[in-house]
């Protein structure tokens, strides 16, 4: 696997890498919480307070990316990870 690390700028492409970790621990978090939603082991409060982290969560990861202009390069690393990640479930 090949991440293209821009080495001018190695505080973006660690940002941007770390970023994309976030966002695959959030993803799975938000799917762990629609399992325990659809499988009625979360009461309305622990829901709406659980989306409300979820968003807030959002929020702050799009907030840091703006901030430091590394929308490209995170998506590039999600893109590879994503990649990868489909390689070894199909070869499993």
């Amino acid at each position: 696997m090949n991440i293209d690390i821009d080495r001018d700028n190695m505080k973006q492409a660690v940002l941007g890498l770390v970023l994309a970790l976030v966002e695959i621990v959030r993803d799975i978090l938000r799917t762990q919480a629609v399992r325990r939603m659809e499988g009625g082991s979360l009461t309305g409060e622990e829901v709406e307070r659980l989306g409300r982290s979820l968003m807030q969560l959002d929020q702050a990861i799009e907030q840091l990316k703006e901030e430091h202009g590394i929308e490209d390069a995170v998506r590039s690393v999600r893109d590879e990870l994503d990649g990868l990640t489909r390689k070894l479930l199909m070869a499993a």
